[in-house]
């Protein structure tokens, strides 16, 4: 074939490699004087084989973006079927198996939103494996081998129930034989990004139907227990990538992306170091360090909110659980990691540095308030959402005068739990309705026409920090008699019964701020 031209346009310059069904060279097209790749159907091949080589033809043409590839022409020269596609320099994805988490994650990203791409368009992929995917000099990722790709109002060219698709990727559903939709390539994906986050398959076996039974029935080994390192956050991302039920996967290639990325602010160059990769070109060399030059901005989401990255600490499982997988349907919203104790949660949030905490108070161990001291010393900008069911109001204000930022009851509806996770982030303090109504009475109403004066705000504020009336009287040189009445016309004017009712009543209104409580130095008895 070398030195051929195909029907008097494209000349045959060199042999790349050879597949089951065609013989792939590198070409010139002479008329428009571009580099191109000639994908040459062989001799003698199936009808439907045949069938489904133009269908990659049909499928790909309705494609128009930068990581994927690009089908140029087809054509019939003497008998030899052929398509003409983009050339593309670099190498496959198999060169990347084992990376670095920051290069698992910058690939697995620009995988997923050109899958979505596609997906939006109804075209499966339906054969995602590191093959099939390029990666250039630059770090670009390039789709390949669109072969078994089929729009939704595409011909059937295999029959019902008939498997496709390479075994060691394949999705539960394919093994099957079952109708596929866009999350089948999700979790093919997600084996991909098992492997080269690993070096490892997850399912492994030399009998295919066994390796198809592993697919549809046995949960894959936790990515942490072959590479220790790996961070949390994408030790999660690729076990929700992987369940066998495709509801619980990612729905989207955009929410994979945006989960992928959410990972990368959190890589610390000992996790870096953890993996090898002995072609990396040097822009994956250079990735970990520019990342982590980069300030922590927040990531935007597919929906163009900012992503928030969340952990979430409870002792009850399946309240967590539950409550996760709530959470995650936001598209703005990834859960990052889980914790059942107190020394976990405050491990899990120093480690990933997430958006938002939702911290649980009583678990065993150090429970919530323990820990929170430390969250607000090492971790200062991370935002502590205490979600509990104690409604005490002492519980509340040792919360937040120990550094959380909200507190709301488990009794919470979920739409008023997800509007406090955002209001939270963006500053605000959240005190939930349960907390109003059960503790104090009338929070929500307004304060007496007569506004506090300014030595009545600072009692109020010393209180809300903790002191006891002998403390602030000293703090504040103010006699123990004048304090008490100062005291008593307080609660008059805010209609409290009680001083903690009252610094709570405060802190709503905004009379007093959560700044102004972490600024004032904790009160002598518990120095």
């Amino acid at each position: 074939m070398i030195g051929l031209k195909l029907n008097g346009r494209y000349e045959v310059l060199e042999h790349l490699g050879e597949g089951a069904t065609a013989t792939v060279y590198k070409g010139l097209d002479t008329l428009l004087g571009r580099e191109v790749a000639l994908k040459i159907l062989l001799p003698h091949v199936r009808d439907t084989t045949r069938k489904r080589f133009f269908q990659e033809a049909m499928a790909a043409a309705r494609l128009n973006h930068p990581n994927i590839m690009a089908i140029h022409d087809r054509g019939d020269d003497n008998g030899r079927h052929y398509l003409v596609v983009e050339y593309v320099e670099g190498d496959s994805l198999t060169s990347y198996i084992p990376s670095a988490p920051d290069v698992v994650v910058a690939l697995g990203a620009q995988i997923g939103r050109a899958l979505e791409y596609a997906h939006e368009r109804d075209i499966i992929h339906r054969d995602i494996k590191p093959a099939n995917i390029k990666v250039t000099p630059e770090g670009q990722v390039k789709i390949m081998d669109l072969g078994l790709a089929r729009p939704r109002d595409g011909k059937r060219v295999t029959a019902p129930g008939m498997v496709i698709g390479t075994p060691a990727y394949i999705s539960p559903e394919q093994a099957q034989g079952l109708e596929l939709d866009r999350r089948t390539d999700l979790y093919s994906l997600g084996i991909v990004l098992y492997e080269m986050a690993t070096g490892q398959l997850p399912f492994n076996a030399d009998d295919i139907t066994a390796l198809m039974l592993q697919h549809v029935q046995q949960p894959p080994p936790p990515p942490r227990l072959l590479v220790p390192s790996l961070p949390v956050a994408l030790e999660r991302v690729i076990l929700k990538s992987l369940e066998k039920q495709a509801s619980r996967r990612f729905q989207t290639g955009r929410t994979m992306a945006d989960a992928l990325e959410a990972c990368l602010p959190n890589i610390t160059p000992e996790t870096q170091r953890s993996a090898t990769q002995p072609r990396r070109p040097e822009w994956a060399k250079t990735l970990q360090t520019d990342r982590l030059k980069e300030p922590q901005a927040r990531r935007t989401s597919s929906t163009g909110k900012p992503t928030i990255r969340i952990v979430m600490a409870d002792d009850h499982t399946l309240l967590r659980r539950t409550l996760a997988s709530y959470l995650e349907q936001q598209d703005d919203f990834v859960i990052l990691a889980e914790a059942g104790d107190g020394d976990s949660a405050l491990a899990q949030t120093l480690a990933l540095m997430p958006d938002v905490l939702i911290l649980d108070l009583n678990m065993p161990g150090k429970g919530g308030l323990d820990i929170l001291p430390d969250l607000r010393t090492k971790a200062p900008n991370v935002k502590v959402l205490v979600l509990t069911g104690r409604e005490d109001d002492h519980y509340i204000l040792r919360a937040l005068r120990s550094g959380a930022h909200g507190y709301v009851l488990k009794s919470t509806d979920e739409v008023k739990l997800v509007e406090s996770i955002r209001k939270v982030v963006d500053d605000e303090m959240v005190l939930g309705r349960g907390i109003a109504e059960k503790v104090v009475g009338g929070l929500l109403g307004s304060i007496n026409d007569a506004q506090l004066t300014d030595i009545e705000r600072k009692i109020v504020l010393h209180i809300a920090r903790g002191y006891e009336n002998d403390e602030i009287s000293q703090n504040l040189n103010f006699g123990m008699t004048e304090m008490i009445e100062t005291m008593a016309r307080i609660m008059d004017k805010m209609n409290v019964r009680d001083r903690n009712a009252a610094a709570l009543k405060a802190l709503r209104s905004g009379i007093i701020t959560l700044e102004d409580l972490h600024d004032l130095p904790p009160p002598p008895h518990e120095q």
